[in-house]
């Protein structure tokens, strides 16, 4: 019997020849993330007795879930962590403003096919899109590997997804994982690996490799993956110094469920009020008018994502009473979207433009919702508090185009296709 791309990755990093789903193994990894949490971890890392880290230079750490620190508690922990950063001599520190962690980590190249990246993040399944395996843990789990540089998985099952014909002009990756998500249901990938595959997988930038593997995490999934290709080896050009491999699942390898997704059938569409499975096409709804309009985080907020968003507002207005939040998901990103004129177009259309990092995503700070108000998004939760309010709100997720195309409008809609031909 073959192997897994998941199994394949950890027989790598591992050194074990054959590793057997539902079995223990202990890894290594390439690297470990952790964000604002750090300083939560630092407690329970102390806690244990430890007192140096394993390796300062496999250790990533980026503040961005509250960046500029909305109160006091915030900014005394962003200040401990820096002094831990300082103190332990952890060489890949990322301050506010940088940007998000699942986007500076790729960027920097800390991310390579053939190796396991652990995040202390719920969407650390985003680095698959680079052939890695990006597995969340918890922050006591963090803490453990911090100390002692290693940490036990269990072998999951694998999903095979098979991406098969060519999007319409108004559809986008996100539009395709919300698709999928609806159909597995949110907890269609529980402790399982997600492989996508098909002849179309090779026609998605490494952006939007992101987005489909970042929201694996709502269907439960214990990572999401893109086999290595030219793609990538594009993408990490001049990024990277590592060697890697580009490792691929055998042919006879086994899957617990084996789908196919015709892309030339997928239409766009929104994941409805209060749950992420919960997905409809965009034309079978009715009016639905909006107040906010959130634009960026971990899920879409790259420069494609961005310049999708400013086609669409070129030379418009968003409605009255309607708000536009801009969150670049990184300072790279930023800085490009303002050569190219896209941050300029966003702004002129009435965006809010705010410090790359989460935004009010994760509800913390940044652009909550107030009682009564609905929201469409390009983040990846929409349940109830998500965006700092659990009075009755409602929060629509849709692909970054469908939010530019609703905040004109003033309600749902589609993009519109002409600006895309």
């Amino acid at each position: 019997m073959g192997q897994t791309l998941f199994q394949k990755i950890i027989s790598n990093v591992s050194g074990i020849e054959e590793t057997e789903e539902g079995s223990i193994v202990f890894v290594e990894p390439h690297r470990i993330l952790t964000h604002d949490n750090s300083a939560a971890i630092m407690k329970k890392f102390y806690s244990m007795g430890a007192k140096k880290v394993w390796n300062p230079e496999k250790i990533f750490i980026a503040l961005d879930h509250a960046v500029p620190p909305p109160d006091e508690k915030k900014a005394a922990n962003h200040k401990a962590i820096r002094g831990f950063v300082e103190e332990q001599k952890i060489k890949h520190f990322y301050d506010c403003g940088i940007g998000i962690c699942h986007q500076v980590l790729p960027q920097e190249g800390h991310v390579i096919p053939g190796v396991v990246i652990l995040g202390s993040d719920s969407h650390t399944t985003s680095h698959g899109a680079l052939g890695a395996a990006g597995i969340p843990i918890g922050r006591t789990e963090a803490a453990s590997i911090w100390a002692i540089g290693q940490t036990w998985l269990k072998i999951p099952e694998s999903i095979k997804l098979s991406l098969e014909g060519k999007l319409k002009k108004n559809v986008f990756a996100k539009d395709v994982i919300l698709h999928i998500i609806g159909d597995m249901r949110s907890d269609g990938a529980s402790y399982k690996a997600v492989e996508f595959h098909g002849k179309a997988a090779k026609d998605f930038s490494i952006s939007e490799r992101l987005t489909l593997c970042n929201m694996v995490a709502e269907m439960d999934g214990k990572a999401g993956m893109f086999p290595a290709d030219e793609v990538t080896d594009n993408y990490l050009r001049n990024r990277v110094t590592d060697a890697y491999k580009k490792i691929q699942p055998d042919k006879d390898a086994p899957y617990i469920i084996e789908k196919n997704y015709d892309l030339d059938q997928i239409v766009p569409v929104v994941s409805k009020p209060h749950n992420v499975d919960n997905v409809s096409p965009i034309s079978e709804l009715s009016d639905i008018e909006v107040d906010v309009g959130l634009l960026g985080t971990c899920t879409n907020g790259r420069i494609d994502d961005l310049a999708a968003a400013a086609k669409i507002l070129k030379r418009k207005k968003i409605k009255k009473n309607v708000r536009l939040l801009i969150y670049p998901a990184s300072q790279t990103i930023l800085l490009e979207g303002m050569s190219k004129g896209i941050i300029q177009t966003l702004v002129e259309a009435g965006g809010e433009l705010a410090v790359p990092g989460c935004g009010p995503c994760l509800g913390a700070y940044g652009g909550c919702l107030a009682p009564g108000e609905t929201a469409i998004s390009s983040a990846n939760r929409n349940f109830k508090g998500r965006m700092g309010c659990k009075e009755d709100t409602s929060i629509y997720l849709s692909s970054p185009a469908t939010v530019a195309a609703s905040v004109i409008e003033g309600k749902i809609v589609e993009p519109p296709k002409e600006v895309y031909s």
